[in-house]
């Protein structure tokens, strides 16, 4: 078992692996919330990238973990557990876009993020 040492306290790579993985979930949220709180577009941009990049470095650490045995499988979902949760998570998006449209169309006003996903016409304040 490999150690790290760090002054008197000393931690295994296994623990330090885990710590990492965590650190890197940590992170997605937090360029996730930056990401949606945005109003500058490039800004957004920015974080949608390192959102991506952290994404892909959060998978493959976790791979390189559960192929060493050092992280656990998550327990198996059943398809229909699944397919619900997929078509909750479904509905619940539809319910959120059709909320900001109906809101967006009362101020003549539709983001240009929700013109190109739905096919709405980009409007702006005149």
């Amino acid at each position: 078992m490999n150690m790290i040492n760090s002054g008197t306290e000393s931690l295994n790579q296994d623990d330090l692996l885990k710590i990492i993985l965590a650190d890197l979930r940590r992170t997605v949220r937090e360029y996730t919330t930056a990401t949606t709180e945005s109003s500058c577009s490039s800004v957004r941009n920015m974080f949608t990238e390192l959102t991506t990049a952290t994404l892909s470095l959060q998978g493959k650490l976790y791979n390189v973990m559960s192929q060493n045995q050092i992280y656990g499988t998550p327990a198996k979902a059943s398809r229909q557990e699944v397919d619900q949760k997929l078509q909750e998570a479904t509905q619940t998006h539809q319910k959120i876009l059709n909320y900001v449209q109906q809101h967006a169309a009362q101020s003549n006003y539709v983001p240009s993020a929700m013109s190109d996903q739905s096919g709405v016409q980009n409007q702006r304040y005149t």
